[in-house]
């Protein structure tokens, strides 16, 4: 008796230790547990979270509502953009038959001179009629002023300061520095270029260029009858008479640089400055609803990074692994990244956009490439949405797989076209005009890529070389053949591959990643209401305390 009673009291001391054990065990499954809704819950579409936690999808309203609006911002600047552009494009055109004797449209590229006396003519002509422009021009153009003063229009050549050529006996003497002579015309109604500059002469064999250079004002009118400000622009026109290479033939070229600028006094009668309001306005909602979908993609941003750090612990403390990358990168949501930088960027834009609305600003080029960057953005965010929807989810599940063997594989086949741009560059150059730069060779190479220009591309070549046109047909066969029918069906054979691996994916179901295998074993559907408790952590603390009393109520019970 003695023996069983101690026995029995030896089994009562142990009993708590042993409850603690199995309690301290439950609290760790629960924990386990409570990680996996939390996980399962952050991967979940706006949709399923609705199911889940009864909470309407507000980001994704906002979402759409801020493509809407921003989609009608980009339209409204577009249009006001072009007018600006095509003010640029007519004045550029205006000048070029104004001041270039004998031009005609799209000559520029054949637009020179090869006689001394043509090159006086043509200089002559420029004075003559930039001192008539009040009665030539169509316009409302009209010369600088400074302090009152017209500003000149200013002539200058630029020339080897000495030498002695002689072609004929090939012997040349050359002084390397370039002078430059410039001379000062102001505007008269009847200028002569001997009257004006009666020292002025050009040192035909010596000389590099010969520059006009003079500023007109103008007013861009036509956006009054859309209620906006106009601009007041300064055309710097600049005409270049290109003599270095020596050939015989001055390319003349006309330039255009444009200065937007507020204008100082300005009155506008018959219009009301309500349209500028409103615009200004709507301008401020979408800055708004930029920030507030900022903040809000921010927040799951790091609740994403939180909860990778508490997977990672997981992993550590209970398996004793590390978490690889593509894991840890799961957490990291792109597309609210995408979203962010879109957001940025428009709120920049809309700030710029509303300088420019009030005048404070004429960055047009600056606020374009910042609203059209967000609003492209936007759009792409689009198909985050398409995800949602399981047949068109292979499609973003297909290029975020491909991208690192497309990348690795780009990089490869850059070095191989780099190769063949500067062989072409320097090689073909000389004998045809789409070998010229590598910019231009860059260009031609990609066309014959996609099949553009491949015959005109053949057939330009100048036969001027025997062995530099045989070395061109073996160039251009072997690059069309290398990257047309090996390099370009290799590419497209990455991505039919990584496609079919994740169709076989999706339909066989089975998880590939440590965090799929580790979600896959939460069998809670989102309307099962498991996830509708708080979603702090006292949520699941009061799951498991619940689960602990119902085990220690057993446990009593049993004993």
């Amino acid at each position: 008796m003695e023996d069983s009673s101690d026995l029995y009291d030896s089994y009562e001391s142990e009993a708590p230790a042993w409850a603690d054990h199995q309690a301290q065990h439950l609290e760790d499954l629960d924990t386990v547990e409570c990680l996996r809704r939390k996980i399962k819950y952050y991967f979940m579409n706006p949709c399923e979270k609705y199911h889940a936690r009864g909470r309407k999808p507000w980001k994704l309203i906002l979402q759409l509502v801020k493509i809407a609006i921003i989609t009608i911002q980009l339209v409204s600047f577009g249009l006001s953009n072009q007018m600006v552009v095509a003010f640029k494009e007519e004045n550029l055109m205006t000048f070029k038959h104004l001041f270039l004797k004998d031009y005609v449209d799209g000559g520029m590229d054949t637009y020179a001179v090869y006689r001394q006396t043509d090159v006086y003519d043509h200089i002559e002509y420029i004075l003559k009629q930039y001192g008539h422009l009040h009665n030539i021009t169509v316009g409302n153009h009209e010369y600088e002023k400074n302090g009152g003063v017209y500003t000149p229009l200013s002539v200058c050549q630029d020339f080897y300061r000495n030498g002695t050529i002689y072609p004929g006996n090939d012997t040349f003497e050359i002084d390397a520095h370039v002078e430059t002579e410039c001379f000062n015309v102001y505007p008269m109604y009847d200028p002569s270029l001997r009257e004006v500059l009666p020292g002025f002469e050009l040192h035909f064999k010596r000389m590099l260029s010969v520059k006009l250079t003079f500023v007109l004002k103008a007013i861009n009118l036509q956006t009054v009858r859309h209620r906006e400000l106009p601009d007041c622009y300064d055309f710097t026109v600049i005409i270049t008479f290109n003599n270095r290479a020596h050939s015989g033939r001055i390319k003349i070229d006309l330039e255009n640089d444009v200065d937007i600028n507020e204008c100082r006094d300005w009155k506008v009668s018959g219009a009301s400055a309500k349209s500028a309001i409103l615009t200004v306005l709507f301008d401020c909602l979408i800055i708004v609803t930029c920030i507030v979908s900022f903040t809000l993609c921010t927040r799951s941003v790091i609740n994403g990074t939180r909860l990778q750090f508490e997977y990672t612990h997981y992993c550590m403390k209970y398996c004793n692994k590390e978490v690889p990358w593509s894991d840890k990168l799961e957490f990291v949501n792109g597309w609210y990244i995408l979203i962010i930088v879109s957001d940025t960027m428009t709120i920049i834009g809309s700030i710029l956009k509303i300088d420019i609305q009030t005048k404070v600003l004429t960055s047009y080029d600056v606020c374009s490439i910042f609203l059209g960057t967000g609003t492209m953005l936007v759009w792409i965010g689009v198909i985050r949405y398409m995800g949602f929807f399981r047949k068109y989810n292979i499609l973003i599940l297909t290029l975020r797989a491909a991208f690192p063997n497309v990348i690795r594989f780009i990089c490869c086949a850059g070095i191989i076209y780099l190769s063949y741009c500067l062989c072409g560059w320097i090689v073909l150059g000389p004998y045809h005009e789409k070998f010229r730069t590598l910019n231009t060779v860059s260009e031609c190479l990609f066309s014959l890529i996609n099949g553009d220009d491949m015959y005109p591309t053949f057939k330009n070549m100048k036969q001027k070389s025997n062995l530099v046109w045989i070395f061109s047909r073996v160039y251009l066969y072997t690059f069309v053949s290398l990257f047309i029918y090996m390099i370009l069906s290799l590419f497209i054979t990455i991505i039919t591959d990584t496609y079919d691996t994740i169709k076989q994916q999706q339909q066989s179901g089975t998880p590939t990643s440590e965090l799929q295998k580790f979600l896959s074993v939460c069998k809670d559907l989102p309307n099962s209401g498991v996830y509708r408790l708080d979603e702090n952590n006292g949520c699941f603390l009061q799951c498991w305390i619940s689960r602990c009393r119902e085990h220690q109520e057993r446990l009593t019970s049993e004993a």
